[in-house]
């Protein structure tokens, strides 16, 4: 059943996938009582029933679903753009969490979970969702061009040198912009963590590697070419171009 909550104009509208009727109604009730417009759907055929036609803001979608699972649905939803989606799961195996960063989540929150988390992780997404508005027309550049690559800073758009455009999720856009933001400095996982305002999970965890992998993957330089990222052994990583803002 699809379930759509009115609240005031101009508030984010977030889509909550979620089968179980007990935990959809809570987390509909407490996103609604902090001022967020709430559709709840129970599965992935409504979600793709909805979207076509629905302004959504924000995902929050549960792993275990009736018929295709929640990271089935992200896989999907990934190759569709860049709509930012919150994964919720009562596991909170790191293997788990793992796969739904690698998959191009936003974010990750194992239930139980509390009201301030679940509020506070929603609102850090949606923050670096949203592009902040630029306070003169000279000063912020409308892109980073390095290595042949370009950043559209507006539109967080990536190019390739070729002109093809390149899907980033939300995660790896922001792992992006702190490295053209501190080029040719070695980043450690910690400050990784504090300069992309907590997205991932802890230091100790192996979400930070993953998602540098993942975005490498994407640079990925063609053959004989230096990486542009480059990992420096027991320090962290570092951007390895020279950054352009045009």
């Amino acid at each position: 059943m699809i379930v759509s909550t009115p609240t005031p104009q101009g508030a984010a509208h977030v889509l909550l996938v979620e089968d179980d009727d007990g935990m959809r109604v809570l987390v509909t009730r407490v996103l609604r009582e902090s001022g967020f417009r709430v559709t709840g759907c129970r599965s992935g055929a409504e979600m793709w029933s909805l979207l076509p036609s629905t302004a959504i803001d924000l995902v929050l979608l549960d792993v275990m679903l009736p018929g295709a699972s929640g990271f089935d649905l992200l896989r999907a939803l990934r190759a569709k753009g860049g709509l930012p989606v919150i994964m919720l799961s009562a596991r909170n195996e790191e293997a788990d969490r793992v796969l739904g960063l690698e998959l191009g989540a936003d974010d990750y929150i194992a239930k139980p979970f509390g009201r301030p988390e679940l509020l506070a992780r929603i609102r850090a997404v949606l923050r670096r969702a949203t592009i902040a508005p630029m306070p003169a027309a000279a000063s912020r550049p409308e892109a980073l061009n390095f290595a042949g690559w370009r950043l559209d800073l507006r539109s967080r758009a990536l190019t390739d040198p070729e002109g093809a455009g390149i899907d980033l999720s939300g995660a790896e856009h922001d792992l992006l912009l702190v490295f053209l933001e501190h080029p040719g400095r070695v980043l450690g996982r910690e400050q990784i963590l504090e300069m992309s305002r907590g997205r991932l999970a802890t230091p100790s965890d192996r979400s930070v590697d993953t998602l540098v992998s993942r975005l490498r993957r994407k640079l990925e330089p063609s053959d004989g070419a230096a990486p542009v990222i480059k990992t420096v052994r027991g320090s962290g990583y570092m951007l390895a171009a020279k950054v352009e803002p045009v």
